[in-house]
């Protein structure tokens, strides 16, 4: 296996600062949006971004929550074993709210639909909007592109992109790994 360092260091932090500023100039003080990290991974990503958004804009009450897909998701039951769901943490409402849905890496668009789904339970929305660090284009099996893009790869379906957080893996870091 190959592994390509698409993302590290200094240029990580720079491009999370920079989704930062692209949210505030669509969402200002966030008065009208809530940000929604998608269980599992997408959860580190919005905490980073909420975090790097509360150092911008101190004053604004930004509301971020993890949204679990377990039981949305399209192939759940043809996974073997004993699923164990993760957790949902909304304390807030959506309904009426501007959405941004946040997930690590978008490869086919099945997670994004599987979270656009459980998002319905919890209220509508007045939009939804999708931030995503990686972007794996030509690889959808449903039409969905993100509002928010960190990077974005063209890669193969015998690829992987591997998202790295400090807080799980030690360090960030975004690495493509090919056979």
């Amino acid at each position: 296996m190959q592994n390509l360092i698409l993302l590290d260091g200094q240029k990580f932090q720079v491009t999370l600062q920079r989704l930062c500023y692209q949210l505030i100039e669509n969402h200002d003080n966030f008065t009208d949006s809530v940000i929604l990290g998608i269980q599992p991974r997408g959860i580190f990503l919005a905490r980073r971004i909420t975090e790097e958004l509360r150092k911008i804009l101190p004053a604004a009450r930004i509301n971020c929550g993890d949204l679990d897909i377990t039981f949305f998701r399209d192939d759940f039951r043809r996974r073997e074993g004993l699923i164990l769901p993760s957790s949902t943490q909304i304390d807030f409402a959506v309904e009426g709210k501007r959405v941004i849905l946040i997930d690590d890496v978008l490869w086919t668009g099945r997670t994004i639909r599987s979270a656009m789904d459980a998002l319905q339970s919890f209220g509508r929305p007045e939009k939804v909007e999708l931030l995503v660090l990686v972007d794996r284009r030509y690889a959808r099996h449903l039409p969905i592109e993100p509002d928010y893009i960190g990077i974005q790869v063209d890669t193969i379906n015998s690829q992987k992109v591997i998202v790295s957080w400090k807080e799980t893996d030690k360090e960030d870091k975004v690495t493509l790994l090919s056979e």
